[in-house]
């Protein structure tokens, strides 16, 4: 007879447990990493239409706001998106490591520059760098003056945007919020000085 202790097996139900709540934050990192922008809607009955220059607008009555985006930026600071409602708010996901976010930068810092007297919040969402430095020095490269989220796991990206809305869903992407925090456009691509513009005027002129 054998008397020697069996180990405890952890049963599959726990493993699920402990498992499921991590693929939430690993398909928002595996979404399209240095993606080349793409047909992609937000999944549900999203309201929006795609322009041909591959920008997602949502009319302003069907406009959904977004979840809580809030946490420290690269520089150790609070930042909650929240207290930015009443000013359009560009929120751009990026990565120092990704080549079309450094082919877009200098024209997200030149508009940025160029519409703050209007109204108009940029706020950029790092992700997937494991450590502040790189990111930190891509802005100083860059030119980048506004600030940005620390979110190296992706968590901000997957619980900031409303199932069935617009949502980041490469790496760059960008979203606009009007000025009632609402979603309002997107872009799954590297955008210059012209298509960011077509995404940010519209807001802008509304009243």
């Amino acid at each position: 007879m054998n008397s020697g202790l069996v180990p405890r097996r952890r049963s599959p139900r726990r493993l699920r447990r402990v498992i499921l709540p991590l693929t939430a934050v690993a398909s928002a990192l595996a979404l399209t990493a240095c993606g080349n922008g793409g047909k992609s809607g937000g999944g549900g009955d999203t309201n929006f239409v795609t322009n041909t220059g591959g920008i997602s607008t949502v009319a302003a009555g069907e406009r959904r706001p977004v979840n809580e985006i809030a946490g420290e930026t690269l520089e150790g600071k609070r930042l909650d998106i929240a207290d930015l409602k009443g000013k359009i708010v560009v929120l751009n996901v990026w990565g120092s490591w990704c080549p079309p976010c450094r082919a877009e930068a200098p024209h997200f810092a030149k508009v940025a520059k160029e519409t703050e007297a209007k109204g108009v919040a940029f706020v950029g969402i790092n992700t997937r760098d494991a450590n502040k430095g790189p990111a930190l020095a891509f802005e100083k490269d860059y030119g980048v003056t506004y600030p940005s989220l620390y979110d190296p796991t992706g968590k901000l990206i997957v619980s900031g945007f409303p199932k069935g809305s617009l949502n980041p869903q490469s790496i760059p992407s960008t979203i606009v919020l009007d000025r009632e925090g609402k979603i309002a456009a997107r872009s799954l691509m590297a955008l210059n000085e012209d298509k960011l513009r077509k995404m940010i005027d519209p807001l802008i002129a509304e009243k």
